[in-house]
């Protein structure tokens, strides 16, 4: 597929015009953009520009409301919960992420739970800004159910993903951000579309048998990475991220690819210590690039393959898209473009 350059700026402004085009607020709408800009300067497609189409035609159908006012009550000084009344997932995040900013600024360590909310993007931009702000970050929602309880043949959890982020004042933090399947639908779609087979261990059929015939998989459910230890993690993200939350949870969580004009009522857990309360920023710094020099250092089981510290190959992106302009799909863009009229 052709692929299309385009400054931070102009993807910015045309992904803010977009969703205002589509009945956001001027500055609800550069909230979420920003979430998905910065999906796609670190590299990840299927979270970025290309979701806006999907959220707006959720917005047609009533599945979300794209006029939603996000409320935040502040239950303590460290403690928030925060209604995204349906809308857009990542105005909603982007609220939490600021109340959580607040309470950490207060207490030193903050947390904000959400509730009534839709996909809300990939975690790395949240746990990126946080991190630029001075905070350490636990982050994490939960999603629609495709994994199978462990021992199970019947999708009763979700591929809820989970981030860590500890920042590096003048450096790249280090960043982990995953969902906790061996492999996205997505991928397995792609070899479905092909005729080709998936690896073992990604996926199993409705019969709970593992399979490499990726129809089969799609049919079934996705495996998650670690086997009874990425269940058990799955598990617990739903129950911090929305049982916790008072939003949807496990069943109840609505499918958006089924169900579109319904509401998922996701949740999302943001917690983040304000790290400066630990020690100076020269401290950190000094630690941090000592933490990811032996990292980078073991020797390479595959010399063209070096180690590198979990999100160091997103940073690289970032940094060179953010000089040489940031790479979409022609199509996204083009799609985007029409929506912003």
């Amino acid at each position: 597929m052709s692929e299309a350059v385009i400054s931070e700026a102009a993807l910015f402004a045309l992904a803010t015009k977009a969703l205002a085009a589509g009945g956001m607020a001027d500055a609800d709408a550069a909230l979420a953009a920003r979430v998905l800009v910065l999906a796609d300067m670190f590299g990840l497609r299927t979270h970025g520009i290309s979701r806006i189409p999907q959220y707006l035609d959720r917005v047609r159908l009533g599945g979300i409301d794209v006029k939603a006012a996000v409320t935040t009550e502040r239950v303590a000084a460290g403690l928030a919960r925060v209604d995204g009344r349906n809308g857009i997932g990542p105005l909603v995040g982007m609220r939490a992420l600021e109340a959580a900013m607040e309470g950490a600024r207060a207490a030193g360590i903050g947390a904000a739970f959400a509730r009534g909310s839709n996909h809300f993007g990939p975690i790395m931009p949240y746990a990126f800004l946080a991190a630029q702000e001075g905070f350490a970050s636990i982050i994490a929602s939960n999603a629609t159910t495709t994994i199978a309880p462990w021992g199970g043949r019947d999708t009763r959890v979700g591929n809820n993903p989970i981030g860590l982020c500890v920042p590096n004042p003048g450096g790249d933090p280090i960043l982990l951000d995953m969902a906790l399947s061996v492999a996205a639908r997505a991928k397995i779609r792609k070899l479905a579309e092909q005729g080709l087979p998936m690896p073992e261990g990604w996926a199993a059929d409705r019969d709970g048998k593992p399979t490499t015939d990726p129809k089969a998989g799609l049919a079934g459910f996705l495996l998650p990475v670690g086997g009874h230890k990425g269940y058990g993690l799955a598990v617990m993200v739903d129950l911090f991220a929305g049982l916790l939350s008072d939003a949807a949870y496990l069943t109840h969580v609505q499918a958006w690819d089924k169900n579109p004009g319904v509401a998922q009522n996701l949740g999302h857990v943001f917690v983040l210590i304000d790290v400066a309360k630990l020690g100076g920023a020269e401290w950190l710094h000094a630690r941090m690039e000592d933490f990811g020099s032996i990292l980078a250092s073991t020797p390479a089981a595959d010399p063209d393959a070096p180690v590198m510290a979990p999100g160091a190959r997103e940073f690289a992106a970032y940094a060179r898209q953010r000089r040489d302009g940031v790479s979409v799909l022609q199509a996204d863009l083009d799609a985007v473009v029409a929506l912003a009229g």
